[in-house]
């Protein structure tokens, strides 16, 4: 078990048939880390990038939820089921006679900004209760619609009654819902049969690591090594190298000011010695306050 806490993000290919919060505590168990979080969930049913957050990259996770996705997603026409996956009750069946320009031309509807009411079988929360629980009672309520956005959806390949797609979408897109829709606007009805997340922001299904390979690195003494570093969440902000004076400034807690680029919301701080030092936000008196703090003062290496 490692003798320090260790800080860094993991990029994880989920399998199928795991929650979430199942890899998590997986990569509790594996690291030895009692501080360890996921930035997006991901479906039972769906596989691919699930980024994992250890020690202080748990405070940076809000950036890597808001990022853009990317999925493969696999849908069937002619079968509509209660949680719009494979895994619910089949509400609706039909035959299948559309055509590929019909999918093409509907296909088409989806991309830009559209409204889209989360689906009965979500982890969002009514009242305190989650919806999937209360569907799971029968009950049905009202949902909130959501403002999301399809950037692209490219038909990869049509193999009658299934439809296999890619698109990149915002942040809080649910791809069953969409799938549910498609069968609605064909007039066949449809599910969602399968999904994988290719990208989350930045981070590619390519560079993912299995779970397997994660316990055989920390059975080895080598598991830290495949910790990506927390501003890599933090890549779309500018950076700033500070002095001396200004870092022990911003650890403890007080606004300096620096030549950073006022019109950013936020910048990062580093070191002279390249070390991540805080999250600085621009304030009304033309000063950088510290937002987030990730080191205190004589941790790092050039200072006292």
């Amino acid at each position: 078990m490692p003798d320090k806490e260790l800080d860094g993000i993991l990029n994880i290919n989920k399998p199928l048939r795991m929650t979430s919060h199942d890899v998590v505590a997986r990569v509790r168990r594996i690291s030895g880390q009692k501080k360890v979080g996921h930035a997006g969930t991901l479906d039972p049913l769906a596989s691919g990038v699930l980024l994992v957050c250890l020690g202080q990259a748990t405070r940076v996770s809000e950036y890597l939820m808001g990022s853009d996705k990317v999925y493969r997603a696999s849908i069937r026409l002619g079968i509509s089921t209660d949680t719009y996956d494979g895994e619910g009750r089949i509400t609706g069946q039909a035959e299948v006679t559309v055509a590929r320009a019909q999918v093409e031309h509907e296909l088409s509807r989806f991309v830009g900004r559209l409204e889209q009411t989360p689906p009965m079988y979500s982890a969002i929360k009514h009242e305190g209760t989650t919806l999937y629980r209360l569907a799971r009672r029968g009950q049905t309520v009202a949902r909130a619609t959501r403002t999301v956005e399809i950037y692209a959806l490219e038909l990869l390949e049509w193999a009658p009654p299934d439809v296999h797609v890619e698109l990149h979408c915002s942040k809080g897109t649910y791809v069953r819902s969409l799938a549910h829709e498609l069968g609605e606007r064909l007039q066949c009805g449809a599910h969602l049969a399968g999904l994988v997340r290719v990208a989350s922001g930045a981070f590619r299904i390519e560079q993912a690591i299995t779970l397997t390979e994660l316990e055989e690195a920390f059975a080895a003494g080598d598991g830290p090594r495949l910790l990506l570093p927390l501003d890599a969440a933090l890549q779309a902000f500018p950076s700033v190298t500070v002095d001396e004076a200004a870092a022990m400034g911003i650890t403890h807690g007080r606004p300096v000011e620096l030549p950073a680029d006022p019109g950013a919301p936020l910048s990062r701080a580093y070191s002279t010695s390249g070390r991540l030092l805080a999250l600085l936000r621009h304030d009304k008196e033309r000063l950088w306050e510290p937002h987030k703090v990730f080191v205190q003062w004589g941790e790092d290496e050039n200072n006292p």
